[in-house]
């Protein structure tokens, strides 16, 4: 009976050391993605999700995980609606447990963020709203610039290109939520700055099918620039009604201005028309970092060119995978709190050239305040039209027109 009872008990410390053994090897990175992939503006969100889970799947796929963890990233549909993305945000807190979350628009992620700080999970906004940011900021990030660095980057290339003596015109355009009025209090701050004339603000609802009446208003008011916030059919709306009205001022928005649909539905619209502050790495610009955005597109197939949207996807996943390196590196753990901490203690982190350089601090979560400003090519391809510089510190050079 004794020899009996140490064979059971053998057989069953071995079992147990292989049930251990099976969940080390099976244990995951929970992230969690509230993301808009159905509402208004859904193809951006549709390229974010899929270039942050085709990193995320390279990660595990060509890199084995991070120090052995694979990461498992859930998804859940906003529909680009504030509810939705509360629910998501409580689903992935409560329920799954994960050690780091993705929000998206900025009205989602300004209301999520009560929950996130409840809850201690560190999350990364796509939308870059400085009003994510207002104390208290804990556990809100952002991937790179601010809204307010985009507002003083645009504002600073118009002057800078700008001809007549007189102070140059601009008016605003942009969706009248929460993103879109991101853009408003900032330019008008430095457009007071750089003196130049704010001439008008016209600001309409994401669903909105006709712009004719807007920018009839800009052109009236004499707007010879016109700084935009919408996303990508927005803008193509924007488009067809200024040939419709014969109005030909230059369009220049932030880095949310394209997506791979954009060039599909600007064909003879976008012509030259279009600049944008973009603050990540080009094709041209063959930088390190683009060899394994080629190798994304080779291996997973999303997407077959450069597109701003999915760079961004990228380019979260990279921050993100960073930060669990980092965690483990200093704690041996991945969880909330080591990846929370591993966030803030960031310091000039190298991506390759695809994004700047990121460094954060416990009272600094926006990454960077590096700008560029790219034209948008008709074809798909991103001119850059100056240097990288850091708005109201750095000289703006300007070497294409």
């Amino acid at each position: 009976m004794r020899k009996g009872g140490s064979i059971l008990l053998a057989m069953l410390l071995c079992g147990l050391v292989v049930i251990g053994q099976a969940e080390a090897q099976t244990k995951t990175i929970k992230v969690g993605a509230a993301i808009n992939l159905t509402g208004p503006a859904s193809s951006w969100g549709k390229f974010h999700e899929k270039g942050q889970r085709d990193y995320f799947q390279y990660v595990n796929d060509v890199k084995g995980g991070v120090a052995g963890y694979k990461i498992n990233m859930i998804t859940v549909d906003t529909a680009y609606k504030v509810p939705e993305a509360q629910a998501a945000v409580r689903k992935f807190v409560m329920q799954d447990k994960v050690d780091m979350i993705a929000t998206w628009g900025a009205g989602e992620g300004l209301a999520a963020k009560p929950i996130i700080q409840e809850y201690k999970v560190p999350t990364i906004n796509y939308s870059t709203s400085w009003e994510i940011l207002e104390k208290p900021v804990d556990y809100m990030y952002l991937p790179f610039g601010s809204y307010k660095m985009d507002c003083q980057a645009v504002l600073e290339y118009i002057k800078a290109i700008h001809k007549s003596k007189e102070a140059p015109k601009v008016g605003l355009l942009t969706y009248n939520n929460a993103y879109g009025r991101s853009i408003h209090a900032p330019s008008k701050e430095y457009a007071t700055k750089l003196g130049i004339n704010l001439v008008a603000i016209e600001e309409f609802p994401p669903r909105t099918v006709d712009l004719n009446t807007e920018l009839l208003r800009l052109q009236k008011a004499g707007a010879e620039y016109i700084f935009i916030q919408m996303l990508p059919s927005a803008i193509i709306t924007a488009f067809k009604s200024a040939d419709r009205i014969k109005y030909n001022p230059i369009f220049l928005g932030t880095w949310t201005s394209t997506d791979p649909d954009f060039f599909k539905m600007g064909k003879g619209l976008i012509r030259n028309r279009l600049v944008m502050q973009f603050p990540g790495g080009l094709p041209s610009d063959n930088v390190k970092g683009m060899t394994v955005m080629k190798e994304l597109w080779k291996r997973y197939k999303t997407v077959d060119s450069f597109d701003a949207a999915y760079w961004e996807g990228v380019a979260v996943g990279m921050i993100m995978e960073r930060a669990f390196i980092r965690a483990y590196e200093k704690s041996k753990a991945i969880n909330p709190a080591t990846v929370n901490a591993a966030m803030e203690s960031m310091k000039n982190e190298d991506f390759g050239g695809l994004l700047p350089a990121v460094t954060y601090t416990k009272d600094n979560h926006e990454a960077s305040f590096t700008a560029r400003m790219v034209r948008v090519k008709e074809d798909g391809s991103y001119i850059p039209l100056t240097n990288f510089y850091v708005p109201g510190k750095d000289k703006i050079k300007v070497i294409n027109k």
